[in-house]
């Protein structure tokens, strides 16, 4: 079923797939770091905040606003403070890790990368893991939201019970009142800083996470019903939460959006910490588990 979607999605989004695969972008100074270069990193400490819910929702059949979650991060977050620039990108370009840039990309250090999908972030967060040793991955959605802090936008809309569109197109009226039209490829810290230290958050890039896309179903008296996840779907998070096709470079050339689609395509990685402490001393020695 999830092949026939897309190959459904496919035929809507020919337009934004025209570009070629390997023909070389534009190239501006390129100062990338060495192979074992590791990306500036900030850390978040734990904490809550308060989360809405990704995805679509209905109640009995109708449209349901999402819910609203009181979320706690146990551990501290690791969290790129830029997003992946285009010349660190091109470096896995080149060990054949990840595929090409298209031509109108331009390449530089101080710049984000852009017009990538979601499977060219996975690819290149899986060879930054080689080759540092470090595990990088996408951020979930919840990870995204709270890395943004202040700079999260809640996408809650009030559902009108008997005019369930005016919450759709109040989204949309929202959505449009941002200007979307600006597609450069700024260089980093034009959108400017959160409270944690993590440059350009919500600006003119949206950035893939992990998060699948999510229908879920309650009935009448609020039980939960089976969800229909959608993992050809990928939440994109910038100036709107955005849901896009997994293979989607360009979300305005392929209309595959829902709501206005993102100006630009990027992302940042998490890195995962793996330290190990002693727990406690049994009887086959000392026992040791992952914070």
């Amino acid at each position: 079923m999830l092949i026939a979607f897309k190959l459904k999605l496919a035929l809507a989004c020919a337009a934004g797939l025209a570009g070629p695969l390997a023909v070389a972008p534009l190239v501006s100074e390129m100062r990338t770091q060495g192979a074992q270069g590791e990306p500036a990193i900030i850390e978040i400490a734990a904490g809550s905040f308060s989360y809405r819910e990704a995805g679509d929702f209905t109640r009995a059949g109708k449209q349901a606003e999402a819910p609203l979650r009181a979320l706690r991060f146990d551990r501290p977050l690791h969290i790129m403070r830029e997003q992946v620039s285009s010349s660190d990108y091109q470096l896995c370009v080149q060990d054949g890790a990840c595929r090409a840039l298209d031509r109108d990309v331009m390449v530089a250090p101080d710049r984000p990368v852009v017009q990538v999908n979601w499977h060219d972030a996975e690819a290149y967060a899986g060879w930054l893991s080689r080759k540092t040793g470090k595990h990088y991955r996408l951020p979930s959605d919840e990870e995204w939201a709270f890395a943004a802090g202040a700079r999260f936008r809640d996408d809650g809309v009030a559902v009108d019970a008997d005019d369930p569109s005016k919450r759709w197109i109040s989204r949309y009226e929202r959505e449009s009142e941002r200007d979307l039209s600006d597609t450069t490829a700024y260089p980093f810290g034009k959108f400017g800083v959160n409270e944690h230290g993590i440059e350009d958050l919500a600006g003119n890039v949206w950035e893939w996470t992990s998060t699948c896309f999510v229908r879920s179903r309650t009935d009448e008296a609020g039980k939960a019903g089976r969800p229909t996840v959608n993992c050809g779907v990928r939440i994109a998070e910038g100036a709107h939460r955005a849901y896009v096709t997994d293979f989607i470079r360009d979300a305005r050339a392929g209309g595959c959006a829902q709501g206005v689609p993102p100006a630009n395509l990027g992302f940042r990685l998490v890195r995962e910490e793996r330290t190990w402490m002693a727990n406690v001393s049994a009887r086959w020695g000392k026992v040791w588990v992952r914070s």
